[in-house]
C-alpha cells in the first residue's frame, strides 16, 4: 500500500507535467484536461463580457481571484498533494474486499453493445441522476453543511464560482458516484466527455450571463434558477435548500424541490451569519468545520 500511495504522487505528476507540455501521443489534442478546463473557463469569461446579466457587476466581482485558485487546486494541485494516491490505495482495498466473496468484476449491466452516443447519453443522465442525490444530502446533513458552506460562500456569481469548493466534498461525489457507474461499466474514455458536458453546464449555470432559455428551464440548469440555490432568503425560508440540480433541473420538477417564482438576478446570496464566515481559502478548507453546525 505504501509503494501504491508513493506510485500515485509519481503517476499524477508525470501525467499533469504531460499534460501541460503537451508530452504525450496516446491521446487527441482536445483530451487535455489542463487546457480544456482553461479554455471552457475563457470561453464563459467572454459570454459574461458581451451578454452580463447584472450589468451593474464588475468584470472581476468579488471573490474572482480565489475562485480562480480553487479551480486549479481542486482539479489538479489537490490530486497531486493526496486525491490521486488515496485513490488508488482505496480502489485497490476495494478489489480486496470483493475478492474475499469471489468478485473479481462489478460490472452488472452491460451496455458495450449499445451505440457509442447511447452509452455517453446514458452515462450523462445516471452521473447527473446520483450528483442531484449527493447534492440535497450536503444540505440536509448538518456536518455535510458545514463543508458545503465553502460552495455558498460565494457572494457575487459568475462562472468560476462553480468550482470553489471544499476539498471534502470532491471525494464525497467520487465515492459515492463510483460503484454504481462501475456496475454500469462505464470507463475512463466516457467519464471525461461527460465530464466536460457537465463542467460547462456548470460554468453556465453560476455565470453572469443574461440568457432566455425558455420552455428548456424544465430540463436543463441555467444561471436564473442557480441564482436561487444561492440566495440567503431562499436558504433562510427554505430550511434545505431549492434547486440541487448540477446539470439538469429536471430532478427538482420531478420531485418538487424546484424554486423559479421571478427574477432573482438581484438576491443577496449566501447564508445567515455569512459574513462571519472565513474569507481566506486556508481558513475556508481546514479551519473547523464542525462550527455553526445548522
Amino acid at each position: 500500500y505504501i509503494f501504491l500511495f508513493l506510485n500515485g504522487y509519481k503517476n499524477y505528476y508525470n501525467y499533469l507535467i504531460s499534460e501541460i507540455t503537451f508530452q504525450y501521443t496516446y491521446k487527441p489534442w482536445w483530451e487535455n484536461y489542463f487546457y480544456m478546463l482553461i479554455a471552457v473557463s475563457m470561453f464563459f469569461f467572454l459570454l459574461e463580457i458581451i451578454r452580463p446579466w447584472r450589468k451593474d457587476q464588475t468584470l472581476f466581482r468579488k471573490g474572482f481571484w480565489l475562485d480562480i485558485f480553487y479551480m486549479f487546486f481542486n482539479f489538479f494541485l489537490f490530486s497531486l498533494l493526496v486525491y490521486n494516491a488515496l485513490s488508488d490505495v482505496a480502489v485497490h482495498l476495494f478489489a480486496q474486499f470483493l475478492a474475499i466473496f469471489g468478485i473479481s468484476n462489478i460490472v452488472a449491466i452491460h451496455i458495450e453493445n449499445l451505440p457509442r452516443w447511447l452509452q455517453l447519453f446514458l452515462f450523462f443522465i445516471i452521473r447527473d441522476f446520483i450528483h442531484w442525490w449527493v447534492h440535497r444530502w450536503l444540505h440536509y446533513s448538518p456536518f455535510l453543511w458545514n463543508i458545503h458552506k465553502v460552495h455558498h460562500s460565494v457572494e457575487e456569481m459568475g462562472f468560476a464560482a462553480h468550482l470553489r469548493y471544499h476539498w471534502m466534498e470532491g471525494i464525497i461525489y467520487r465515492a459515492l458516484e463510483f460503484i454504481p457507474l462501475s456496475m454500469i461499466g462505464f470507463g475512463i474514455d466516457d467519464f471525461f466527455f461527460v465530464h466536460f458536458i457537465s463542467l460547462s453546464i456548470g460554468h453556465w449555470n453560476h455565470s453572469n450571463i443574461q440568457t432566455n432559455i425558455y420552455f428548456l428551464k424544465y430540463i436543463f440548469n441555467n444561471p436564473a434558477l442557480h441564482i436561487w440555490h444561492h440566495a440567503e432568503e431562499v436558504l433562510e425560508n427554505k430550511k434545505y435548500g431549492v434547486n440541487f440540480g448540477i446539470s439538469l433541473s429536471i430532478w427538482d420538477y420531478l420531485f418538487g424541490t424546484i424554486y423559479d417564482t421571478k427574477d432573482g438576478k438581484n438576491e443577496k446570496l449566501g447564508f445567515d451569519n455569512r459574513d462571519t464566515f472565513p474569507q481566506s481559502f486556508l481558513k475556508q478548507n481546514f479551519g473547523s468545520i464542525f462550527k455553526n453546525m445548522r
